[in-house]
């Protein structure tokens, strides 16, 4: 059974049931294992989200039309891209060498009851030294690496699901 030639509909809700396995998994850790997620780790856990609402949406919908798939999987392009920025930034502010990482700020809690969300959005954004710090390592990835790499397999995922050419069944 190769999942290339399932329809858009068995592609996209493939695509849900990735993300919230992936969200899952950090609920696991977080609350059975006792990591603490950082700003930057929420904000992914975020672009996960509405990853997984958009093949939710998507593959219910399930759009006969070429157009109606492929404003599904530009969608599907944009939230995995908000990932795929935040995870980056996340890995990045993990390779600095120690004496260039930013001081550690307060944490998201506070600053979105205590700042207007254009400051907390830009202060998660610019990290801070606790999300520098390596807490969970797989294969030699930390958890934004393996973030990363499933943002990236997931927009390729949507692309593939939105734009392969289909053979009409009505003809």
């Amino acid at each position: 059974m190769n999942p290339f030639r399932w329809s858009f509909r068995a592609q996209f809700l493939l695509g849900f049931v990735i993300c919230a396995g992936l969200l899952g998994y950090a609920l696991y850790l977080e609350h059975v294992q006792g990591l603490i997620p950082c700003p930057l780790c929420t904000f992914q856990r975020g672009a996960f989200a509405l990853l997984a609402l958009v093949f939710l949406l998507g593959g219910l919908h399930s759009p006969k039309a070429a157009g109606g798939r492929g404003f599904y999987g530009i969608l599907g392009l944009a939230a995995a891209g908000l990932g795929i920025g935040i995870a980056g930034r996340h890995v990045w502010l993990q390779g600095l060498p120690p004496d260039k990482v930013p001081a550690c700020g307060p944490d998201l809690a506070y600053m979105m009851e205590a700042f207007p969300l254009g400051d907390v959005l830009r202060q998660v954004l610019t990290g801070s030294g606790e999300c520098a710090k390596v807490d969970w390592a797989f294969l030699g990835l930390s958890m934004p690496g393996w973030a990363l790499v499933w943002f990236v397999l997931l927009a390729l995922w949507a692309l593939l699901a939105a734009f392969k050419r289909r053979k009409s069944r009505y003809y």
